[in-house]
């Protein structure tokens, strides 16, 4: 496509900015690619143990000396690791990483983790084949398609830890109670591979925990880690369509003192009956919890950059996912705190509140009704 327009219509200052804008993007694309062959490689974790030259990191790494070498000037131009004396030798000098950027790039349970960032920009990618007849037809593609299960809950495991015990639960006063004696029953929907299922299973002995999604992988993995975690006798996984759930049949109607969905309402074709299926599994006196994005109440321009990375998201794999299955609410990644309370009235639901916790990415919610 070419674009005629007059040379005294160009705005040769705005050429400028937006190209280093492009470039500058491009740059951060392919030093993460590079961040995520470090970790897949295990060669931040070889750093860890020390400062070493390249031959030293190719001897710990198991990988080639000569790309030992490339890899790390490309590390230390980028300024992921540190050199002890520029001046040294190609092959004598030594790279370290610091504690503060091995912290950020080899500690899953930490916010600051940003390893699972750098192996979504690889994915990405990867990931286009799928999107560009998806686009052109209007059709979804299924969650299995990606085989980003993993990188999923690798996405999620930060928060969980920092937050699911320590500031989300006790923010519903009679639910962590009831947590705390032991006597909970609670269902997960759409619970990956079970993270924050097996965690709720460890910090409250006695409490059973449910969880239910739709892909298989996902749920193989989780009932692993429920077996690895020692909580399988009280956590159990099914492969189940939240919104299509025979509760009859599963005789679980009306029998969770806790329901909840972490991070997956928009992800759903069908929302509403997402939340209906929670209402119905609800206990008397039970507790509907819907953890989701944090984003503007409207449109908002220039967004922040927590809502464009979850507009990124929601293009390349979000909204394809929810568009999956048909007839679907189409909701994407941006899923506006208007959107989860009509959601909610169209499930049955009288209120829906916001609880007052504060976190840079997630909003959480409480269903009443």
């Amino acid at each position: 496509m070419t674009m005629t327009v007059q040379a005294d219509q160009i705005d040769a200052g705005e050429i400028e900015r937006f190209a280093g804008t492009l470039f500058e993007a491009g740059l951060a694309t392919v030093e993460l690619a590079n961040v995520a062959l470090g970790l897949r490689l295990g060669l931040y974790a070889a750093l860890a143990t020390g400062p070493c030259t390249p031959a030293d990191l190719a001897g710990r790494a198991g990988i080639g000396a000569r790309y030992a070498r490339e890899w790390l000037e490309q590390q230390a131009a980028a300024g992921v690791v540190d050199v002890e004396d520029v001046s040294a030798g190609e092959e004598e000098r030594r790279y370290l990483l610091s504690a503060e950027h091995g912290h950020v790039l080899l500690e899953p349970d930490s916010e600051a983790y940003m390893g699972a960032l750098a192996e979504a920009a690889v994915a990405g990618a990867t990931w286009l084949p799928l999107l560009k007849p998806a686009y052109r037809g209007g059709a979804g593609v299924p969650y299995a398609e990606f085989g980003v299960h993993d990188l999923q809950a690798a996405f999620s495991r930060p928060v969980f830890s920092s937050h699911l015990v320590q500031t989300w639960l006790p923010a519903l006063p009679d639910v962590h109670a009831k947590l705390v004696s032991g006597k909970a029953r609670v269902a997960e929907i759409g619970c990956g591979e079970g993270f924050a299922a097996v965690l709720m299973a460890r910090s409250f002995p006695g409490v059973s925990v449910d969880g239910f999604d739709l892909d298989d992988a996902s749920i193989a993995a989780a009932r692993r880690a429920a077996v690895d975690a020692g909580v399988a006798d009280r956590v159990r996984f099914e492969v189940a369509d939240a919104a299509a759930l025979d509760l009859a049949a599963l005789d679980i109607r009306g029998v969770y003192d806790l329901v909840a969905c972490f991070e997956m309402l928009h992800d759903a074709s069908d929302p509403v009956g997402v939340l209906a299926a929670m209402r119905a599994l609800r206990a008397d006196g039970g507790t509907v919890l819907v953890v989701d994005e944090r984003v503007a109440e409207q449109f908002t321009l220039p967004a922040e950059p927590i809502e464009r990375l979850l507009y990124a998201f929601s293009t390349l794999h979000c909204l394809p996912v929810g568009l999956a299955s048909q007839p679907s609410a189409a909701t994407g990644t941006v899923i506006r705190p208007g959107t989860v309370r009509r959601y909610g009235r169209q499930a049955g639901f009288t209120s829906v509140d916001e609880l007052p916790v504060e976190h840079p990415q997630f909003r959480l919610y409480l269903l009443g009704g």
